[in-house]
């Protein structure tokens, strides 16, 4: 009997809108508060950064929203994204759980990001936004609003947080390809770049940071708006085509998932993959278990606290509900770039204080022993964000194993990792 590997989508069977977890939550969201008032924030105190349509879809409850034609159109570049069955991992790990993944590293830089990417360029677009800024960890996502903005004639600017500057020079090149600037964070560009170095001038930088110098660039020039890639409702909400066509593949499988795994920084991953089946167990009373899956060395949701916290270093941003390690946090240089986040989406955070998710946490060492199982079973190359999630559904299949019980798991392949190679290198030299 023939194995069906990978479950592929028509073109025509692309999901038209994108899922609001919003309208399904069991409880709502804290309001943003105001960084200098502290009270609820109003859409006007986003404009400055942000679209008025993309402000108004991160306040939005209704359940559904119309992905735009124009969006729509880029997103076949490369989507819908194949599913495919792990029969191989299954084997290696002698498993009765089946093991299913959604392939996100076809898209054109190589990872989910362009999801949100596309249509974030294409509302700044309808509003005559010539410049945008941006930070980025590991570099996915700088890549792809680099690849986005290029469609639609936006000048891209993007704060690489200066330690995977140096580790990862190809996805630099990248963004350059498609356009975008690239500056190492912190830099010497904006006063909280300076304020940083004058505290340490050797600061590897972080996500918060880069987050602080891309947010005042925006907020110092009319010409220029800001773009989020993770933690933000909106961004999460265009993720969720993930998920949404993960439910029409299983459903030609047959299948039906009792775990969904993600890779967890911010909370785009996560939930891009999780939302759509959290929205069977909220209105279907189903079962599915969700788990974000961080760092060990960036351990918000699993060690952090629950309180209002600024979402950038330098404390610029709203004030968002979340678990957080403090905006001060620093994390280590480890090569999962696009983990090194001091906070959590208030989505995610709030789903996990409700009990409705589960989190997790993995150490570096074991999830790149986890990627290199999987390369050498399933042929791909993960990213070193897709690994934490690839080691959290290694023990998931070993307890279905010593429970005898034949789960189904189904876990996000985010990205490949080709452009990671300096890290296998250090794994494999015992240098990391």
């Amino acid at each position: 009997m023939t194995k069906n590997r990978r479950i592929q989508l028509n073109e025509r069977d692309m999901p038209a809108q994108w899922y609001n977890i919003q309208a399904d939550m069991p409880n709502p969201l804290l309001p943003l508060l105001h960084p200098g008032t502290k009270q609820p924030i109003q859409a006007s105190d986003l404009e400055p950064l942000f679209p008025m349509a993309l402000i108004a879809q991160e306040v939005s409850t209704e359940r559904y929203i119309d992905i735009p034609d124009e969006v729509l159109d880029l997103y076949r570049l490369y989507r819908p994204t194949p599913m495919h069955r792990a029969y191989n991992l299954e084997k290696v790990l002698d498993t009765p759980a089946k093991i299913y993944y959604k392939n996100e590293s076809v898209s054109p830089p190589g990872s989910h990001k362009p999801n949100t990417a596309i249509p974030q360029a294409y509302y700044n677009h309808k509003e005559g936004v010539k410049k945008m800024t941006t930070e980025t960890g590991a570099g996915q996502w700088g890549s792809a609003l680099s690849f986005a903005t290029n469609f639609f004639g936006i000048e891209c600017k993007v704060f690489m947080v200066k330690v995977s500057y140096g580790q990862k020079p190809y996805r630099k090149s990248m963004m350059n390809l498609w356009n975008g600037s690239v500056i190492p964070s912190p830099s010497m560009e904006t006063n909280a770049g300076r304020a940083f170095l004058a505290e340490d001038p050797d600061c590897p930088g972080s996500l918060g940071v880069a987050i602080s110098e891309a947010i005042e660039v925006a907020a110092m020039n009319e010409d220029t708006k800001y773009s989020l890639g993770s933690v933000l409702n909106h961004v999460l909400l265009h993720q969720t085509i993930i998920g949404l066509e993960a439910v029409k593949q299983l459903e030609m499988a047959g299948d039906f998932p009792d775990l969904v795994i993600g890779p967890f920084g911010g909370g785009s991953n996560f939930g891009g993959i999780s939302f759509p089946f959290l929205r069977y167990n909220f209105t279907e009373g189903k079962k599915t278990r969700c788990i974000a899956v961080e760092s060990a060395t960036c351990p918000k949701l699993t060690k952090g606290k629950f309180e209002y916290d600024f979402g950038d270093t330098a404390g610029m941003t709203p004030l968002i509900p979340m678990y957080t390690l403090g905006h001060k946090f620093i994390p280590p240089a480890i090569h999962a770039g696009g983990l090194r986040y001091h906070g959590a989406g208030a989505i995610v955070s709030q789903l996990l204080k409700d009990n409705l998710i589960e989190a997790r946490s993995v150490e570096q060492i074991e999830s790149f022993e986890a990627a290199v199982t999987f390369a050498r079973a399933e042929g791909m190359i993960p990213a070193p964000e897709t690994s934490h999630a690839i080691a959290q559904v290694i023990k998931e299949a070993n307890i279905a194993k010593q429970e005898g019980v034949a789960k189904t798991i189904l876990f996000n392949f985010s990205g490949h990792g080709l452009l990671d190679m300096g890290a296998y290198d250090a794994y494999f030299s015992k240098t990391m």
